[in-house]
């Protein structure tokens, strides 16, 4: 009895010696989650359930529990190095079989999509047409490393105050050469269909009554229109045209794109003081842009930007999470896949209920504690040895009670 309830600590101790063998070989493993030997004792009971006998008949590996406790967190530079602060999984697609991770080391493909070192897509939801992102499906990431399109101007506004005490231009007709016949002027970069930028620019011209002032529009130096009328309040407020909105002529750039009909917005001048002052200039228009870098926020949106100063959203990185993470399949690359035994998967976006957040260039280490794990090990080394030397005493005895006999 007593050798093969040694027996069974030799095979716990060894058992015990894998997982923290295991455990270290995996300690520079990013994602990786260490794992410990729990313990049970075996006791034989009779078909009633009353104890066959007060010893019991040794020790068994009752369970290699996951230890899901949080890696430390290194920072890489790598925008697609990821990592996540707290609770959660990333979602990795292959070929439609998910899996679940905490390995953030993601890199593209030929294709420019995302994946892990073994292939795996990164899940995320893809952005709605409208705003926001469709969370009831999941996509692969793919990275937008195409040209950003131009858009034409449509709308261009300033913020500016014009001098209540200016005087009418002593110089008519107006003209944009001649600085005697405007009171003052402005200009900003407005684009067309292509891409093109053009200069339009806004000559301000004081009328002869009080509060009255008129703006002629030019671009690359060519006249928009006639000037249009403007009228101030004796609080300086604009009070005409309504709403401050000049829909201009339609321009036809010479760079063959479409005309441009660009709507003018006054409303944020004033009239007031003795100094013309132009805080802000705005439109709605820009050139083509080239790629500049992927960013990822702490929800997990991920960004393409582009030199024109755009920015468009790819996704927004699913998460996952489970109600009991150690019921999860271990599948190795430091990745899980969902049991019965875990419970159903509960997606999400970082940042939200349950989940935590994600950090853009960093990685979380293995949570192997590497002096605890050496520790393990003398530990487990220590169990065995003390069974097999138990081994070893009930063979001596054995072999005594052989002697006695045969003498």
């Amino acid at each position: 009895m007593s050798l093969n309830i040694a027996l069974t600590g030799l095979n716990a101790a060894t058992q015990d010696l894998s997982v923290t063998s295991n455990n270290l070989a995996n300690a520079q493993t990013v994602g990786f989650k260490g794992s410990r030997a729990e313990f049970g004792d075996i006791f034989a009971s009779t078909q009633t359930g009353v104890a066959s006998t007060a010893v019991g008949n040794g020790v068994r590996v009752q369970e290699v529990a996951q230890l899901f406790s949080q890696g430390n967190t290194k920072t890489t530079g790598n925008s697609l190095d990821l990592a996540i602060n707290g609770n959660g999984f990333f979602t990795v697609s292959n070929n439609g079989s998910l899996s679940y991770t905490r390995d953030g080391e993601f890199q593209l493909n030929n294709a420019g999509q995302v994946v892990t070192a073994s292939g795996g897509h990164l899940q995320v939801y893809a952005p709605l047409p409208t705003g926001g992102f469709n969370t009831g499906g999941l996509s692969d990431l793919v990275l937008n490393t195409n040209e950003s399109a131009p858009q034409a101007t449509t709308s261009a506004s300033i913020t500016a105050t014009l001098p209540a005490n200016a005087a009418q231009p002593v110089t008519t007709p107006f003209s944009p050469s001649d600085p005697t016949s405007y009171t003052n002027t402005t200009s900003l970069t407005v684009y067309d269909s292509l891409g093109s930028a053009h200069t339009e620019s806004l000559y301000f011209i004081k009328g002869a009554t009080a509060n009255d002032w008129s703006v002629q529009t030019y671009i690359d130096g060519n006249a928009v229109g006639t000037a249009q009328d403007l009228q101030y309040s004796n609080t300086g407020a604009l009070t005409n045209p309504p709403n401050g909105q000049i829909a201009l002529p339609a321009y036809t750039p010479a760079t063959g794109a479409a005309d441009m009909n660009i709507t003018l917005n006054l409303n944020n001048t004033q009239q007031t003081g003795d100094t013309f002052a132009v805080t802000a200039v705005q439109q709605n228009g820009f050139t083509v842009g080239t790629l500049t870098g992927i960013n990822i926020d702490s929800t997990g949106v991920v960004q393409a930007t582009f030199t024109n100063g755009r920015s468009v959203d790819l996704g927004q990185v699913a998460m996952a999470n489970f109600a009991n993470n150690q019921g999860l399949q271990q599948m190795g690359n430091a990745s899980w896949s969902q049991t019965t035994s875990s419970g159903s998967v509960v997606q999400g976006v970082a940042g939200g209920s349950g989940f935590g957040t994600i950090q853009s260039g960093a990685l979380e280490e293995s949570n192997v504690d590497t002096t605890a794990a050496l520790v393990d090990m003398i530990t487990a080394q220590r169990d065995f040895q003390s069974n097999a030397q138990m081994i070893q005493t009930d063979d001596q005895i054995t072999q005594t009670v052989i002697n006695i006999r045969g003498g």
